[in-house]
């Protein structure tokens, strides 16, 4: 489930809502648009003048449950939506895999995989684990962490100057790739008995097939676009994105300026300040070379 709940309330309960949270120790405020915005340690309720109500926290879940749900929603909104979610979700044990920094001039290439089984894709959901492009990198930086405490895990991160050697050998970013998921997916399985994984479709199915052919591995595979639907692979999607941010800010303390994301003008205005300042050689250590930015400043 998502980290936020949003629901509307009727003007009537306002009142009583503003008291209870009094009683229970919540401080208040006003924001701009609010009625009132009330804080405990766990949990923050806010109030728009559109009657929309807001709930966040790590407290969120039992304030839901315990209060906001039988004293003034008077149905279990929230319940039901959790309940729906898992009554829905694809129960099956498996492999999720996805991947970060490959449309990336500077930075590590990053391929993670994760695990779930039926008793631990609740726990996914219970993050607000979704799709890595739709979250910020300090909420990346927040749920990570949380993910591969909850779940088996497998990261391959590709320093540029590793990612450099073997896509000189592979000739191919979709070939490198296709090893870098099957890699994964070859050390996933062998930790625990999952019959499936399912991969974030790149290329053809057939290159990440041959690749764990030839590393042995049988496994039910599905190949989907869009695949961060599925709630493992979103949560892979999630890890992957995480040792991207953390593989940048390594690389630029390293070089001591900030190093930008994706392949835009202001990438190639870094390259150049980089080679200028620390010579070709630093390109080797930060970049992918095969980009065509390189040939435009060397």
């Amino acid at each position: 489930m998502s980290n936020i709940f949003v629901t509307s309330i009727e003007k009537e309960v306002v009142e009583q809502l503003q008291k209870d949270l009094a009683e229970q120790g919540f401080t208040f405020s006003k924001p701009a648009h609010t009625l009132f915005q009330a804080k405990k340690p766990g949990v923050t309720c806010t109030l728009y003048t559109s009657l929309k109500l807001t709930v966040q926290g790590k407290g969120m879940r039992e304030f839901l449950e315990f209060y906001l749900e039988p004293e003034i929603l008077k149905s279990p909104e929230y319940t039901y939506r959790k309940e729906l979610a898992l009554e829905s979700l694809d129960k099956r044990a498996r492999i999720g895999v996805d991947e970060a920094g490959k449309g990336d001039y500077f930075g590590p290439l990053c391929v993670a995989g994760v695990i779930a089984h039926a008793e631990t894709l609740s726990t996914l959901l219970e993050i607000g684990v979704c799709d890595s492009k739709k979250l910020s990198d300090s909420q990346i930086k927040k749920m990570a962490p949380k993910i591969v405490k909850a779940v088996p895990n497998y990261i391959i991160r590709l320093y540029p100057q590793k990612y450099n050697q073997l896509y000189a050998s592979f000739r191919n970013l979709n070939s490198l790739l296709a090893w870098c998921h099957a890699t994964v997916i070859e050390n996933l399985s062998s930790h625990s008995q999952t019959p499936l994984a399912i991969v974030d479709k790149f290329a053809h199915e057939s290159l990440v097939e041959r690749a764990l052919r030839k590393k042995g591995v049988s496994i039910d595979l599905e190949q989907r676009t869009k695949a961060e639907s599925d709630p493992v692979v979103a949560a892979a999607s999630i890890v992957a994105r995480w040792a991207f941010i953390e593989g940048m800010e390594i690389l630029s303390k390293e070089v001591g300026f900030t190093l930008p994301k994706g392949a835009a003008p202001k990438v190639s205005q870094a390259a150049k300040r980089l080679v200028k300042e620390q010579g070709r050689e630093a390109l080797n250590k930060t970049a992918k070379l095969h980009f065509s930015i390189t040939n435009t400043i060397c």
